[in-house]
């Protein structure tokens, strides 16, 4: 009989929303998953994760500077890794902006894809890697946007991060680029904490109305990953002397559904109970920023669907079970 073998995973910026989740998903896997971050994990984030998923989630973390390409490779190499996901971004969007942090922003959102891409190559293995719809949105349109749809990003973020795609695609290996957006979860600073504590002590606020996407439960974007790695494993045990996965390309995942950030928050208010407070809605100009960001940055999901079988759940569905695990 056929026996599968199993496979060392390793994560990257596990500490962060997505890496959180990943702890999560992956428990009772089969598979050895080794979470890597450079900082410690927040106290609060430990207890978020034991109250989820209870003392036997795995909180360690390794640290792993992906900056640095021979400490990537040493790490791949000794582990016998075979699968990286990476996480780990810089992601704070108007700070990208300061010209004093450009290089930095360039290192963590473009090269240190690059390094992992090479490490990646050089031992024949996969790796996933998050990017974002802020890829988008220099240029009008009013339809989702597509896998192939040029990038247009106006903003040094989505720069970064659209060089970061461009240099995995040059190395030549297996890939697997999942663009998402509106990231929430339990963990870290996201918009659903932010307007329940700004929802549940101030009369009134104004929200932009005029900025249109989708919110991405990360447990849902977990979730995926988790399938798209299965698939892989399965390509992987089967294959040829010859190989390379079939499947790599970048791939859209956000939850279904369309909002703006106004919307958003009226149902956040809303599930939470905090209904004192008027939510109004207001347009862009009225929050000046350093960046502008995509009026319209709304995910076609049709190919990830398609050549993973997923089965998405709703924007409202998902926030729904995100404020009840968090209560």
């Amino acid at each position: 009989m056929f026996k599968k073998k199993n496979m060392t995973i390793l994560v990257t910026g596990a500490n962060g929303q997505l890496g959180n989740e990943m702890r999560i998903v992956t428990q009772g896997s089969t598979d050895r998953y080794i979470f890597t971050d450079v900082c410690d994990e927040h106290p609060e984030s430990l207890e978020m994760l034991h109250k989820l998923a209870g003392d036997d989630v795995d909180t360690s973390t390794t640290k792993l500077d992906i900056t640095n390409l021979d400490a990537i490779r040493t790490m791949v190499k000794e582990n016998y890794v075979k699968v990286v996901v990476n996480c780990a971004a810089w992601t704070n969007v108007d700070g990208a902006e300061d010209p004093e942090k450009y290089e930095l922003v360039e290192m963590l959102n473009a090269k240190a894809p690059e390094n992992l891409a090479i490490a990646m190559k050089e031992v024949g293995g996969l790796l996933v890697h998050i990017s974002t719809d802020y890829v988008f949105g220099g240029d009008p349109y009013n339809t989702p946007c597509k896998e192939n749809q040029k990038g247009t990003p106006t903003g040094v973020y989505g720069l970064t991060k659209l060089h970061g795609e461009q240099n995995i695609l040059a190395t030549g290996v297996d890939y697997l680029i999942f663009r998402t957006a509106w990231l929430y979860s339990e963990f870290g600073k996201n918009f659903v904490k932010t307007m329940l504590n700004l929802t549940a002590t101030r009369p009134q606020l104004k929200v932009v109305f005029d900025q249109v996407g989708t919110p991405t439960y990360a447990r849902d974007l977990a979730d995926a990953i988790l399938v798209a790695i299965e698939d892989y494993k399965q390509a992987w045990n089967l294959k040829p002397e010859s190989w390379n996965y079939s499947k790599s390309g970048i791939y859209h995942f956000s939850n279904e559904g369309v909002c703006s950030w106004y919307d958003f928050t009226k149902m956040i208010a809303d599930y939470a109970g905090n209904t004192d407070c008027i939510i109004l809605p207001c347009h862009s100009d009225e929050y000046p920023s350093p960046v502008k960001r995509p009026a319209f940055s709304v995910l076609d999901k049709t190919k990830v669907r398609r050549v993973f079988g997923l089965s998405i759940p709703y924007w409202i569905d998902s926030l729904e079970i995100n404020l009840k695990r968090m209560r």
